[in-house]
């Protein structure tokens, strides 16, 4: 099979589809690999370390779209890029399409392409295998993303998250008792803010309560959602629904009566956001004051450490895509209902996923 890695189109996204390890995993199991030249720089990967780990260098995003039987992104491609792409392909990457515009699911279907949404991939379990590891290092992130927007250089109340002497540590509201959330916890509460994490999921909340008893728990009902945000320094959403927008659980009207110059780190943006008032943001300006209230909404808080997370997505995706290159995505989804969960187009029909109508991402 003919597998494309493209250097990543979209600003500020410095992580890349496939490191050289897994290239070599994959010509060792006999496919040619095309990566665009620099596809791997902003994670610290050479075409030199492509090249001996047996792939073919581009020098354009076009040939590796348009030869690819098997497309390797990390985030959406751009409708262009979709454009390049060969009828009947296959793209895998953490594409969203809940939240994505209806020209390129409309493409999507006109070109027959089996699109692949790694955030769906689940294990026996349930769980979101190539996700999580992405879902922890954000988690793990919230709490040196918090402590920088609570600055007051930062439009922020000016205070430290662990408190000082005499003075209490920052009250921290998690929405949301998943990888992201239950990292985001650890993370705030080694860190020594004070935390209070919300999930509809009873089972979930048992799992934290006994893992992290420093943190209260409470169910995500719309009154307790209230209480919490009115008192809250920091709000984290985490909140994902697999295949859809994520629901907004916190209304304008919530984040109208938090407190002045509190900050929101919406991390469900990548799915629509779970905060009325979020809007996406990028690296280059990644928070906005709406309602007096400070909000960070960059959808790709991981390619900041994008070493580092295309080493740990590699880790967990490669049996996924190994087993696609090596019998066609067609047997794959027969055999592995994980993996038929997590495809979103296939031979012109929309598979897995729920659209919604409102506004909607490039």
């Amino acid at each position: 099979m003919y597998i494309g890695i493209p250097k990543e189109s979209r600003p500020f996204e410095y992580r890349v589809g496939l490191s050289p390890a897994g290239v070599e995993i994959l010509k060792n199991l006999g496919h040619q690999i095309f990566v665009e030249h620099e596809a791997g720089a902003g994670a610290g990967f050479k075409d030199e370390d492509y090249e001996k780990a047996g792939a073919r260098i581009a020098f354009s995003a076009e040939e590796v779209f348009g030869r690819a039987d098997l497309l390797l992104k990390i985030s959406r491609p751009l409708q262009k890029e979709l454009e390049w792409m060969q009828d009947g392909s296959i793209l895998a990457g953490f594409l969203h399409l809940a939240s994505a515009s209806q020209d390129q699911i409309d493409l999507l279907l006109e070109k027959k392409i089996t699109a692949l949404a790694y955030e769906q991939i689940t294990d026996d379990d349930g769980g979101r295998v190539v996700l999580r590891p992405f879902s922890l290092i954000c988690g793990a992130m919230v709490a040196q993303i918090a402590a920088r927007w609570l600055q007051t250089n930062r439009g922020g109340k000016g205070i430290m998250l662990s408190g000082v002497p005499g003075v209490p540590p920052a009250e921290v509201v998690i929405i949301g008792g998943g990888g992201v959330g239950t990292s985001a916890a650890r993370a705030v509460l080694n860190a020594g803010a004070h935390v209070t994490l919300l999930d509809t999921n009873m089972a979930a909340l048992e799992n934290i309560h006994e893992k992290m008893p420093g943190v209260v728990t409470m169910m995500a009902t719309k009154r307790n959602i209230e209480r919490v945000t009115a008192f809250a320094d920091v709000v984290v959403g985490a909140v994902l629904v697999s295949g859809q927008r994520a629901p907004v659980v916190v209304t304008r009207d919530m984040v109208r009566a938090m407190k002045p110059r509190s900050v929101i780190i919406d991390v469900s943006i990548d799915q629509g956001g779970c905060v009325e008032t979020s809007r996406p943001t990028m690296h280059d300006n990644p928070a906005f004051i709406e309602e007096n209230v400070v909000h960070y909404c960059v959808p790709n808080i991981a390619s900041l450490v994008a070493r580092t997370a295309s080493h740990v997505f590699l880790n967990s995706a490669i049996p996924y895509i190994a087993d696609i290159a090596n019998n066609g995505i067609s047997e794959v989804m027969k055999k592995n209902p994980s993996v038929y969960a997590a495809v979103n187009t296939h031979d012109g029909k929309m598979l897995n996923l729920v659209r919604f109508s409102g506004q909607e991402a490039a």
